[in-house]
């Protein structure tokens, strides 16, 4: 479970120009207008992955 939720979030991740540290360097502004539906912006222009249910 935990391995599959992982991978999910990376391939997300970088389908969204993030990298490792939720920093994006995608070159889309199409990525950035769509980042809301999986992440949310913390501190610092970071993004981190919302609760899927």
């Amino acid at each position: 479970g935990n391995q599959i939720g992982a991978a999910f979030w990376q391939q997300i991740s970088g389908e969204h120009g993030l990298d490792n540290n939720g920093v994006y360097n995608g070159t889309s502004d199409l990525q950035l207008e769509r980042l809301s539906v999986y992440f949310n912006e913390a501190s610092g222009n970071k993004y981190v992955p919302r609760a899927v249910l």
